[in-house]
């Protein structure tokens, strides 16, 4: 144990240097409006036939919730998302109807009054994480897969995959808790736990910063399970920098029951805590790929590079 924690010591990529030698220098600022517009992300990523949550509707004025009864009526389950919002916040997940009123993810229920205030909190831009205004999302809520869904709290649980040069180097599933209201974002409250990338079998869990091997709230054990279409994910994940070419690329990613694999979005800043859900730091294999000749490389080439840098990291 101590061997393994000095190494980690020894290899962590602290913020700083995340900043200067891999997101500055690989992120080119034309690429971060694309990716920070959540529908703009979909349609590009759509586009060259990666999978993506439908889009039920896009609403971008306050006019515009006059139409918001139309939109929801047909639909008992649906996510409404600020378009430009950050870490989970302003995301709602309603999960059924109970009379007049919805159901959320958590169990918890509001109002349609409460839910067209909260739409028109977001295009406020309460939640945007750069402007004044923002737009409002309404898409597909996804069928959680009973695989990771017997370690989650209600909400769907995602998987969130760091792909450094089209190369994925590090992956970890994000699991919902009672206190992130059935959203899986860490900053909201949610669990994560590191995943093998050549096995595709989870690891170690960590909640808020500390080593945790059980779910909060269910007490069930985290690690030793299989990621269903493990290898669909990953594949996936490699792609998303050909349509999105973000040298340091976050991409989310969800297994929705009936679609199979998704993605859900894609983050230009993606954080650290994933090295300590791997108990891996990420220094070693970045560097390896930040001197690595990728001219020419097809995608089974770069996964097949991930492979060999996981297994030896």
């Amino acid at each position: 144990m101590l061997a393994a924690l000095r190494r980690l010591r020894r290899t962590t990529l602290g913020m700083n240097r995340r900043n200067l030698e891999f997101l500055v220098p690989y992120n080119p600022r034309s690429l971060f409006a694309v990716v920070d517009h959540k529908p703009c992300t979909k349609r590009q990523l759509a586009a060259v036939g990666i999978p993506v949550p439908a889009t039920y509707a896009e609403l971008g004025r306050q006019w515009d919730l006059r139409r918001l009864d139309a939109i929801l009526a047909p639909r008992s389950s649906f996510v409404v998302k600020p378009a430009r919002g950050a870490g989970g916040g302003g995301v709602v997940v309603i999960a059924a109807r109970a009379g007049d009123r919805f159901v959320k993810a958590s169990g918890a229920t509001i109002s349609r009054a409460q839910l067209a205030a909260h739409c028109g909190d977001i295009l406020g831009g309460a939640y945007a994480s750069s402007t004044y205004g923002d737009e409002i999302l309404i898409e597909q809520r996804v069928e959680v897969d009973p695989v990771l869904g017997a370690i989650s709290y209600r909400g769907v649980p995602d998987v969130r995959v760091l792909v450094f040069r089209g190369v994925p180097v590090q992956a970890m599933a994000r699991l919902p808790t009672r206190a992130s209201d059935g959203r899986a974002n860490l900053h909201m409250g949610g669990m994560a736990v590191g995943i093998d990338l050549v096995r595709g079998v989870t690891t170690h869990g960590i909640l808020r910063g500390r080593p945790s091997a059980r779910h909060p709230d269910l007490d069930r054990p985290v690690a030793g399970l299989a990621v269903p279409q493990w290898e669909r994910l990953l594949t996936i994940a490699a792609q998303c920098y050909d349509a999105v070419p973000l040298g340091y690329l976050g991409v989310d990613l969800v297994v929705d029951a009936v679609r199979g694999a998704l993605v859900l979005e894609l983050n230009a800043r993606p954080g650290l805590t994933i090295q300590l859900a791997n108990r891996r730091g990420l220094r070693t294999s970045m560097e390896a790929l930040a001197s690595a000749d990728l001219v020419g490389a097809t995608l089974d080439d770069r996964l097949e590079l991930a492979r060999r840098l996981a297994a030896v990291a």
